[in-house]
């Protein structure tokens, strides 16, 4: 019997949420993404010592810190393309989600750098939060042909917006929207088809299919194999090493719980930027939580910064 990691390989495409080269290697994803969260857990490994000191070698410009962060972050993701036959996901700063412009030079930025180190833009995905303001970049950006991934996704606007704005892909959270909801008062979920993170991802991935948007449903975040089984047949799902070694583990049936019915309606009418931010702001859960891991992938970032900047003097 195979395994249930394997099992699920048969249905969603499975994609490795971590930074370390040694987890990818072992695992076999497709892709891999990453965060600024992941990027200091990364830098801290042993195995990225050189790269670190040579992306402060390096540095330049008017803003050197920034320039060591992004070469730090490319020479992670392209170690990791070498252990993976797809793509890679980089992020933009976070601190950056509420600035169009900025999002969108940064992102051409690390195009650029990838591009420097012989690694073509087919192979990354760059990483955006999903403000209202990244979705608009994340739109300019996939007409030069840069895919993106919209990331700290809680609400159905947000993915609405996204699907309509054309991105590649989006990662909708699911652990996240569990933690707001327990920490809220909610009792923990009988089955994990009760979980209200799973619940929000299934109804996502079934707007888009009954719609017929063709941008990838990538379920992120998650607390546990339950949560992670309960979204077999999502497009894709990017699961950290523990649960990856954990599904490996277990040979029970994994058994699809999303299946296409191939029932196509015209889509709805789109959503402008008051009706975005009204109905994203109508979820407190997803208010709370895009705000919180804006701040958090921010403080990470300063941390990562202050780790380079002790090597640039």
């Amino acid at each position: 019997m195979a395994n249930q990691l394997e099992q699920l390989r048969q249905q969603s495409v499975v994609v490795a949420d971590t930074g370390d080269i040694e987890a990818i290697a072992r695992f076999r994803p497709i892709d891999a993404t990453t965060n600024p969260s992941l990027l200091l857990k990364a830098a801290a490994l042993p195995a990225y010592a050189a790269h670190l000191d040579a992306a402060v070698a390096a540095a330049g410009g008017d803003d050197r810190l920034a320039d060591a962060g992004d070469r730090l972050a490319v020479a992670i993701g392209g170690e990791i393309l070498k252990l993976v036959p797809g793509r890679v996901s980089t992020e933009v700063d976070a601190r950056l989600s509420f600035d169009t412009e900025a999002t969108i030079a940064k992102a051409r930025r690390l195009v650029q750098l990838y591009a420097d180190a012989g690694i073509g833009r087919e192979r990354l995905l760059i990483k955006i939060a999903s403000t209202w303001e990244g979705i608009r970049a994340a739109e300019r950006l996939e007409r030069e042909g840069i895919q993106c991934n919209l990331t700290l996704l809680f609400s159905f606007a947000q993915a609405v917006a996204c699907a309509e704005a054309g991105v590649f892909l989006i990662s909708p959270f699911v652990g996240r929207i569990l933690d707001w909801h327990l920490a809220n008062g909610m009792p923990a979920p009988a089955t994990p088809a009760d979980d209200p993170g799973v619940q929000s991802v299934r109804r996502i991935w079934q707007h888009y299919k009954q719609h017929g948007y063709d941008t990838v449903v990538m379920g992120a975040s998650f607390r546990n194999t339950g949560e992670v089984l309960a979204l077999a047949g999502c497009d894709r799902l990017t699961i950290s090493p523990d649960l990856l070694a954990a599904l490996e583990q277990s040979d029970e049936a994994v058994e699809p719980a999303l299946v296409d019915a191939d029932d196509r309606t015209a889509a709805t009418t789109p959503l402008d930027e008051a009706a975005f931010r009204w109905q994203h702001n109508e979820d407190a859960m997803a208010t709370e939580k895009l705000a919180d891991g804006i701040r958090k992938f921010a403080a990470d970032q300063r941390k990562l910064e202050a780790l380079l900047a002790a090597k640039l003097g």
